[in-house]
């Protein structure tokens, strides 16, 4: 176990200046992981962040950590052969919605179901902001763009219900300016033992601002946010003033009057549970009207073997099978030459 040490935020800041454009929701998440690490007193040389391209994917050089900025779509990939080959470092992929899910989608997809023990920060802003405001794959149907002037024909995507789907076991979701349900989320991914996805709102004030506004603002958070709480009734509204019952897999709206164990009882007020698949597409799939709510927090957490310890062990038994030597532990040839082998006559 690493020996804690005593850390700042300033710890984790790099010498570079930060170079995304002003007001970006970037900023805000930069601030609240550096914030976040310094408080855990891992050290600092134990992290690394990955990332591939686009806005977000700068977030390495501005971390005083190791860090990679690969190719377009492909930390996911790199990430997980890193954290295969270092089980004992923490390891982020920090990506945008262009870059993990198109181009990207497969090894997302795929690094999921695997489970390793890495944290994804996807900051979702719905938007390509570096190259100037194309639609993306999560940019609302009929979405005027650069590359859409007559209105997105996709149909976006919804990356908790795709986590869900894939068998990620930590989905969450947050908003770029929630500094406190922020770093509560990244406490308890950092904690979880598997693949984290944090799904990050993120306001792009550039090419998509506004995106979020119905959910933003102090106000408008506490009218439209549900807050997910393990074992807390689903309540929200700004005097938490209504509830969700959630039947056969669909959630409904009622008026409970007010946030009493009488009220939540009396309408059925569904309790939430992190550990059930069924809530939590629930909560993923409710349609984001302009006067429904927006879940946030920690929607699916459930533990299962990640693939570095799986794959320790096999490594461990084929070396006890082919029964090598004590010194041949990093002899790689000898590996090699343990089990079958063809001669060429």
């Amino acid at each position: 176990m690493n020996k804690k040490v005593q850390l700042n935020k300033s710890d984790f800041e790099s010498h570079l200046e930060v170079r995304w454009c002003p007001g970006c929701g970037d900023y805000s998440v930069l601030a609240a992981v550096q914030r976040y690490l310094a408080s855990i007193g891992e050290p600092i040389e134990k992290h690394v962040f990955v990332s591939g391209i686009g806005c977000s994917s700068r977030f390495p050089y501005y971390m005083n950590t190791y860090g990679f900025h690969t190719i377009h779509g492909r930390a996911p990939a790199i990430a997980m052969g890193l954290k295969i080959a270092r089980p004992d470092l923490s390891v982020w992929v920090v990506t945008g919605d262009g870059d993990l899910l198109s181009i990207g989608g497969n090894h997302f997809l795929h690094m999921l179901r695997r489970n390793p023990n890495i944290k994804v920060l996807l900051l979702n802003n719905q938007i390509y902001g570096l190259t100037k405001g194309q639609y993306s794959p999560t940019s609302t149907k009929g979405k005027v763009t650069k590359s859409s002037p007559a209105g997105s024909p996709d149909t976006p995507i919804n990356p908790i219900q795709l986590a869900l789907g894939a068998q990620a076991t930590f989905v969450a979701r947050v908003i770029d300016v929630d500094a406190q349900n922020l770093t509560e989320v990244l406490s308890e991914a950092y904690t979880h033992r598997g693949t984290a996805l944090i799904e990050i709102y993120q306001n792009c004030n550039i090419f998509n601002d506004g995106a979020f506004d119905r959910i933003r603002g102090r106000d408008e958070r506490a009218q439209y946010q549900l807050l997910l709480r393990h074992n807390a009734p689903l309540v929200f509204g700004r005097n938490s003033e209504n509830g969700l019952i959630v039947e056969n897999g669909r959630a409904r709206a009622v008026e409970i009057g007010s946030n009493s164990s009488e009220s939540v009882a009396k309408f059925g007020i569904t309790t939430y549970d992190v550990t059930n698949f069924s809530l939590a597409m629930a909560m993923a799939t409710i349609p984001q009207t302009d006067d429904a709510c927006v879940p946030m927090g920690v929607f699916y957490k459930v533990d299962r073997p990640c693939i570095e310890d799986v794959l320790a062990e096999q490594l461990k038994d084929a070396r006890k099978k082919a029964q090598l030597s004590s010194s041949a532990k990093d002899n790689l040839e000898e590996l090699y030459l343990s089990g079958n082998t063809w001669t060429i006559r």
